[in-house]
This record gives C-alpha cells, sequence and structure tokens, in this order.
C-alpha cells in the first residue's frame, strides 16, 4: 500500500490518539529508515527511545524467528528458559537483587508503585502511602502513572485520579523537604526528565535524596524507562549517579521493539511482592525475553563506551552549528536536548522530517535526539548537514 491508502484506513479504523507525521515507514537498516515511497531518513528518534539495535539486526531478528518457530507464548503458569536467562543477566549487571517483566514503562511504574505501598503497608500498616515525585516529570498514561506525573496538563478529563501523590520542584531539596510527612512511602523520579524537556538532575541533589530516603525508610523508585538499557552510556543511569535504587524501573530499548518492560528491586524489596500480589499475561514473554536477550549481550563497557562517544560527536556537532534557533544543549550519551528559539519545537522538527531526518520534542521548546545506540558517524555526519541545511 502507498502512504494515502495507509492514512485512509487508519482515518476509518483506528481512534485519532495520535498526532502521527505524514509519512509511512516501510523499513530500515541500522539507523535510516525508509517509507513507502521510496524517501530515506536518519532516525534519530529510535522509536521514542526503543529500537536500541537500529532496525533489521539479524541476531535480534533470529533470536525472535527461533523462539516463535519452539513456543510464542505460554503465560506464566509455566518456566520458559528466555525470561529465566535474561533475568540472569540483566539483575547482575545492574546490581539489583531480582527482576519483574512486564510490557509496558507505564506498567512497570504502577509495579514499583505497588511495591513501594506494600513494603510500607507490610511494615507500617496503613496511613503511609504517599509518594513524592517531580515537577515536570512523566512516568505513563495509567489513570496512576498520570497522577505520578509531575505536570498539571495530565491532570484533566479522566477524574477520579489515583490519590496518593505529591509533587516537589526539581533539584530543590527544600522543596522536597516541604512535601514530606508521616504518610509518605517514597520518592520516584526520572534521573534525565525525558518528556519534560531532557532535563538532568544534579548528580548532589539525587545523592542526597537518596540519604533521605534511607533515613525515613521510603523506598527510592527510579523511572529508567527512557534513560536505561544503554541509553545514556551505562547500562542504567542511576550508576553514574553512584547510588542504588530500592527499585528502578525500564521498558523502551530493553527488547529493541518488541513491546516489553520490568522493573528491578534491591534485595530489600525482593520478597514485597508474593504470589498473587502482581502479575502479567504476557510478562516474560519468550519471543520478546529473547529479544531482549539479544540486546543484553550488547551492554558491554566498549559499547557504552561508544555510545557516549557519539553522543558528545552529535553534541559538538550541534554546537558547531552555530544556529542562533538553538539556545542550549544537554543530556547524556545519546540522550540529548536541544532548546529552539525562533520557532516553535514542533515546525523545527517538521522541517527536518520534510528534509530527511526525524526528530522528536520535549517540554515546551525542545527538541529532543534518542538515535539507536548503534548508529554510525556516517549517519550522525548525514543528520547534521540535514540540520544545517534547515536551520542555516
Amino acid at each position: 500500500m502507498n502512504f494515502e491508502q495507509i492514512k485512509a484506513l487508519d482515518s476509518q479504523y483506528v481512534l485519532q490518539t495520535y498526532g502521527r507525521n505524514p509519512v509511512a515507514i516501510d523499513h530500515g537498516k541500522g539507523a535510516t529508515l525508509w517509507d513507502t515511497e521510496g524517501k530515506e531518513y536518519i532516525d534519530f528518534t529510535s522509536g521514542i527511545g526503543v529500537c536500541s539495535l537500529g532496525y533489521a539486526n539479524e541476531k535480534w531478528a533470529k533470536a525472535i524467528y527461533d523462539q516463535a518457530m519452539k513456543v510464542g507464548h505460554i503465560s506464566n503458569l509455566y518456566y520458559t528458559e528466555p525470561y529465566a536467562a535474561l533475568a540472569a543477566k540483566l539483575v547482575p549487571a545492574s546490581g539489583m537483587a531480582a527482576a519483574f517483566f512486564g510490557n509496558s514503562g507505564a506498567e512497570a511504574n504502577e509495579g514499583m508503585i505497588k511495591t513501594a505501598r506494600k513494603y510500607s503497608f507490610d511494615k507500617y500498616g496503613q496511613g503511609r502511602a504517599t509518594i513524592i515525585t517531580l515537577k515536570n516529570s512523566f512516568h505513563g498514561r495509567t489513570i496512576t502513572t498520570l497522577k505520578a506525573t509531575g505536570q498539571d496538563h495530565f491532570h484533566e478529563f479522566f477524574f477520579p485520579f489515583t490519590e496518593g501523590f505529591r509533587y516537589a520542584d526539581a533539584n530543590d531539596m527544600d522543596s522536597l523537604l516541604a512535601q514530606s510527612g508521616d504518610d509518605v512511602c517514597a520518592v520516584m523520579m526520572e534521573l534525565i526528565q525525558g518528556e519534560g524537556g531532557v532535563n538532568p538532575l544534579n548528580k548532589d541533589y539525587v545523592q542526597a535524596v537518596a540519604k533521605l530516603c534511607a533515613e525515613k525508610d521510603w523506598l527510592l523508585l527510579i523511572d529508567e524507562v527512557q534513560t536505561g538499557i544503554g541509553r545514556t552510556g551505562s547500562l542504567f543511569a542511576f550508576q553514574q549517579f553512584d547510588i542504588q535504587p530500592d527499585v528502578v524501573s525500564f521498558a523502551k530499548g530493553i527488547a529493541g521493539g518488541l513491546p516489553f518492560g520490568g522493573f528491578l528491586t534491591n534485595e530489600k524489596c525482593r520478597k514485597v511482592l508474593g504470589a498473587g500480589d502482581h502479575g502479567s499475561t504476557f510478562g516474560g514473554n519468550p519471543m520478546a525475553a529473547a529479544a531482549a536477550g539479544v540486546v543484553m549481550d550488547a551492554m558491554t563497557p566498549a559499547f557504552f563506551q561508544e555510545v557516549k562517544e557519539k553522543g558528545e560527536y552529535l553534541r559538538a556537532g550541534i554546537a558547531a552549528l552555530n544556529s542562533p534557533y538553538v539556545s542550549g544543549i544537554r543530556g547524556m550519551g545519546l540522550m540529548i536536548g536541544a532548546g529552539i528559539q525562533g520557532m516553535t519545537h514542533k515546525e523545527l522538527c517538521a522541517k527536518l522530517r520534510d528534509a530527511g531526518l526525524l526528530t522528536l520534542t520535549a517540554g515546551k521548546d525542545t527538541l529532543r535526539l534518542l538515535p539507536p545506540l548503534v548508529i554510525t558517524k556516517e549517519e550522525i555526519d548525514k543528520g547534521l548537514a540535514i540540520m544545517a541545511q534547515v536551520m542555516k
């Protein structure tokens, strides 16, 4: 089908909940995509941070095929090898104690919230269930994770929301202390606020929060849905902040393109959720877990160093454009934000797309770049050339 045929089917049969770009992607290789009309695009989005190994990765595709020809799904009423083998890779590499597997980032964050509230209930009883999150955060689109999100415009339409959340200013310990109280059980935060504008937290602040949580026996919940699985130049971003969470969530890049997510607990929390306390029909799906195993095999120190170097190269390339439209560059690894002025970030994103570069927006004025972690310098250079052309 061509673009117009696909668009017509979408319009007729699909709920119009997305502001889709006028492009139908057909296939890709590495960090390069082609649409149904044959036009080439350099991809600085990786499916919003999902396609960590890029497109048409043969090891990834073979793992999925081989597992599909054995068993595609059987449920968690039985053991299967792929999820167990994946956990044996993920848990030691993270320094955590145990894993739960689900389908998405929102589901992973729901699991963290449940873990925190049950930990507190088991130890202290009722009345200690409030979770402090940060203003400008984003934690998902379920009723509970919307309420956990510290942005007012997400708290509309879908009333009543789940209660039990208060919001503090990022990088401000006085603000966090002002939200504390005897009813608090946890602090939940992203180390880089992705949807909020690619805003990294200060290391000293993060460590101070971790110390406070330890003193008050609040759980430290780290949302690494977007920052995890190599995106920032380490398996998890928290490993560059010199902290150890009680619970950390992950999703997006873990299975390289298949729906997969979950959370890891430390030893203190590994027995909080018992049989029947939490579950997921598709969690740990054999095909998705096999794909995630290939992604984890790529997560080596040398790979992380390459991610850091490519991130520095891309940030330096944007800075070298000396564009009046760029007001600042920030981020870690291949999670990069550039402040935009002189036009809206959506206008710039559309102009770049039309010129053959796919990008994302975040916050009110940020161009967000999340290329596949395997992107080559040649592909980065092509993307930078398009940016130079559009923003000259």
